[in-house]
């Protein structure tokens, strides 16, 4: 094990205590669970939800369509 890890793991001993670290690993669990959860349940909806409308095709133009004031008008 590097000599990094051990001093790592030493200081988050000293910081938070022997007491908290079970609690707070149960803590990253239960939301690592959850926030799978809710991943799966967003592509879960995103299958089931139909599509609304079509997407646009090249449909004929506008009757009146706004003019580009960079280009000439024309008759």
């Amino acid at each position: 094990m590097p000599d990094w890890a051990i001093v790592a793991i030493i200081a988050v001993v000293v910081l938070f205590g022997a007491k908290q670290l079970p609690e707070i690993a149960r803590n990253l669990g239960r939301s690592s669970g959850e926030f799978k959860k809710g991943l799966k349940e967003g592509v879960d909806q995103a299958d089931e939800t139909p599509n609304a409308a079509p997407p646009p095709t090249g449909g004929p133009m506008p009757t009146d369509p706004v003019q580009d004031p960079s280009r000439p008008e024309t008759p």
